[in-house]
């Protein structure tokens, strides 16, 4: 349920009606909008009568939610959610570019790839420090050694950090390095990692699962929501099909179907959504043609030494001409990306 309350509401008439959902046994989440506050009810009990909070001083409206996510949905919250950062407004009008290597192999590689992507205009720098892998014997990350490299490239280059976390032993070491938190697939339905960075406030990056859908996805980000961060960021990275040409299937019918159903920003990670390369750009023009709100990409200086995921990265010089395409393209979809003069006109000599 949704209580919507009184353009004129004071903070009295929205603490009463908290305190009240409160003692129902329930859980209250304030939702502001461009016009009105509004409070979510969660919990595991059945539907709250209406009647016990239209009589309270300062409340407009109930309106019952259907849907089985109810913060992160539409009818809960009708405006984008937009994440701030300093330089940067995730969900706003800039698309949002996050790039960087599959993992944290040395400190100078990921310093000098941060000091690379920042003179392209990148403002967000990816990294993997503990790396789940299919396979006990791939390469798993340098750990805590890597969170420590990613700490000195944020300091030399000034780019925020997005890494993912593995696990809720690890989480208080990635989150003391990390701007945003990524939840890799294969951790979306780990409910008790969810409920952790719930109750973080730091934002956090959901990838969705191998193989789930749409709704589960959404009721992912809900554990996250429902724990009192608001701030996720939803990522389509492609899902498993029946299809071997491709690492997976880039699923970009999901983008203007989240779009309908939820307020939360969504990007596309079309390195992992494909797995080759020399697709890449062209997945990447077609997600912000979908209407996604950014892209996360892996660039390695030397993708054939990678110590995973080299076949699917972008070597920096391959990532130039696809900004430029980048930057027309926003324009169409009423979207901007910044890059510096000098650097357009050589991308498109490239």
């Amino acid at each position: 349920m949704l209580i919507i309350m009184k353009l004129d509401a004071s903070r009295g008439d929205v603490e009463r009606v908290k305190e009240k959902i409160t003692a129902l046994g329930y859980v209250p989440h304030e939702i502001p909008g461009d016009h009105r506050l509004a409070i979510g009810i969660t919990g595991n009990k059945n539907r709250p009568d209406a009647e016990l909070f239209l009589t309270l001083p300062g409340v407009l409206e109930a309106v019952p939610i259907s849907k089985p996510f109810k913060l992160v949905s539409r009818d809960v919250k009708s405006e984008n959610t937009t994440i701030r950062f300093r330089n940067h407004v995730v969900g706003g009008r800039e698309l949002t570019l996050i790039a960087g290597p599959c993992s944290v192999e040395s400190r100078q590689q990921i310093v000098d790839t941060a000091c690379t992507l920042k003179e392209l205009g990148i403002k967000f720098l990816r990294g993997g420090a503990y790396k789940p892998r299919t396979s006990p014997y791939s390469f798993q990350g340098h750990k805590a050694d890597a969170l420590q490299y990613l700490q000195e490239a944020r300091t030399v280059s000034g780019l925020h950090i997005v890494t993912e976390v593995k696990d809720t032993e690890t989480l208080p070491m990635v989150a003391e390095c990390a701007d945003i938190l990524q939840i890799g697939a294969r951790n979306m339905q780990n409910y008790s990692l969810l409920e952790a960075v719930g109750n973080l406030r730091k934002p956090v990056l959901l990838k969705r699962g191998l193989s789930a859908t749409v709704e589960e996805l959404l009721m992912a980000a809900e554990y996250i929501l429902n724990g009192g961060n608001y701030d996720v960021i939803l990522c389509e990275r492609g899902i498993r099909t029946f299809e071997t040409s491709t690492r997976n299937t880039l699923d970009l019918n999901s983008i203007p179907v989240i779009k309908k159903l939820s307020h939360l920003p969504i990007i596309v990670d079309p390195s992992h959504g494909v797995g080759v390369w020399d697709a890449v750009p062209a997945m990447s023009l077609a997600a912000i043609a979908a209407g996604a709100d950014g892209l996360i990409i892996e660039v390695h200086p030397e993708p054939s030494l990678a110590l995973s995921d080299g076949y699917q990265s972008l070597k920096p010089s391959k990532l130039k001409p696809l900004l430029s395409k980048l930057s027309k393209l926003a324009v169409i979809m009423d979207r901007t990306l910044t890059m510096k003069k000098e650097l357009l006109e050589e991308a498109e000599t490239v």
